[in-house]
């Protein structure tokens, strides 16, 4: 009879101690990315009614200040934290955060966002204090591994959910001191501040993914233009950060969105999109990258052509771009991470192509009649529901079962 070596009884013995954990809190990917896909069709539908007037309530800070923070701190954020938990645990080989302590961060996650919508619960401070304080707790969790196996190039997560932590602050403190800091160049600085992350997430990950599902040689990095690429997003965010104290120029700013969108979109078309198009995990993802690009490029030209209207292209950014490469890692993660075939559900090709239609909607359809703009605005926050509902029927069954191969996870 083989007997088992010393790593093999290890690997058992939190294989059995993780079976005592329901498969919900077992990795970070699993309850961040289904109660973030959800509480993304929730708060749409919520908008969408206190836009139209039709609900009789009032959330934190009010309907607009709610619908900017809560995709960006509630959805955004909620998915970004399932990531990094999930991510830390393949970049220093040490076990993830799980069972308790995940159910516990969840919590917090789920507390601020019941909070938001009824303020009345905890009052106006403590509700602010309780949706402030869970980046800095991923921030904290994230850093203990890392720090002890020495992987200093993944700490740069650490600071970043830090800088997230300060845009925070500059949205509740729009409420506060609204004379000072603006809701709109703090809601700015948030959809910025994501627009890098996935940047730097995007150089590292998406000519692998590419090479790897179309069985090709992989893309070679050039490292000038990466720190081109994500060195103008940076500049962008500290700027709008900035804004309370020094104020913003928009012929700086437009010219720094231009900038990071044509290199943007010289780093996607060396990542060969055209080669993805039979692979729907790819092409979405490509396509939400182009997006994200050509956002850029249409912004910084609004903000130096008066003619172009500014508002609607943020959502061409937001919706096409950060949403769309969001439902295309989440879907691939999903399924790397359950011991599943990287192989979509066939809806999820509709489910893609539906966001992309929701930008297009919001982003082109004010722009061009101005005054339709509230059923342009209906019609892309459907789109947007039906796509994540997708998500969350297809992938639901997969994020509260076990693996399907049997491992921890």
């Amino acid at each position: 009879m083989t007997q088992l070596s010393d790593l093999e009884k290890a690997d058992l013995a939190d294989l059995e101690k993780e079976q005592q954990i329901i498969p919900l809190f077992r990795l970070g990917f699993r309850p961040f990315f289904l109660a973030g896909t959800i509480f993304s069709i929730i708060a749409m539908l919520l908008w969408l009614m206190l836009y139209r007037a039709e609900l009789n309530f009032q959330p934190f800070g009010g309907g607009y200040w709610w619908h900017i923070h809560e995709m960006i701190f509630g959805f955004g954020c909620a998915i970004i934290a399932g990531f990094l938990l999930t991510a830390v645990q393949n970049w220093t080989g040490l076990p993830g955060v799980q069972g308790k302590m995940l159910a516990a961060l969840f919590s917090l996650w789920l507390l601020g966002r019941v909070c938001l919508i009824f303020p009345d619960l905890l009052g106006t401070r403590l509700t602010t204090i309780v949706d402030l304080a869970f980046l800095p707790c991923i921030a904290f969790v994230l850093a203990k591994p890392i720090l002890a196996v020495k992987q200093y190039r993944n700490l740069f997560f650490v600071p970043l959910l830090t800088i997230f932590t300060i845009a925070n602050v500059q949205m509740h403190a729009s409420l506060y001191y609204p004379k000072l800091v603006s809701i709109q160049y703090a809601g700015y600085a948030g959809v910025m501040l994501m627009t890098l992350l996935i940047s730097v997430m995007a150089g590292r990950v998406v000519p692998m993914f590419t090479a790897n599902g179309t069985q090709t040689p992989k893309a070679t990095t050039l490292p000038w233009l990466d720190k081109l690429t994500n060195g103008s997003l940076a500049l962008i965010t500290i700027l709008l950060l900035l804004q309370p104290a020094v104020g913003l120029n928009h012929f700086y700013l437009g010219g720094l969105l231009i900038f990071a969108g044509i290199f943007q979109a010289i780093r996607w078309y060396r990542w060969r999109p055209w080669i993805t198009l039979g692979v729907p995990l790819l092409w979405s993802l490509h396509l939400a990258i182009k997006a994200l690009a050509f956002g850029l490029i249409l912004l910084g030209l609004s903000y130096l052509i008066p003619e172009i209207p500014s508002s609607p292209i943020w959502h061409l950014i937001t919706v096409g771009g950060i949403g769309g490469v969001i439902l295309a890692m989440i879907s691939r993660i999903s399924l790397g991470h359950t011991g599943r075939p990287l192989q979509a559900p066939k809806l999820m090709s509709l489910a893609f192509a539906t966001l992309i239609l929701a930008s297009l909607v919001r982003c082109f359809g004010p722009w061009v009649l101005p005054e339709k703009t509230m059923i342009f605005i209906d019609i892309s926050g459907l789109l947007w529901m039906v796509s994540f509902m997708l998500f969350a029927i297809c992938y639901g069954p997969m994020l509260l079962k076990a693996r399907a191969d049997g491992r921890s996870g």
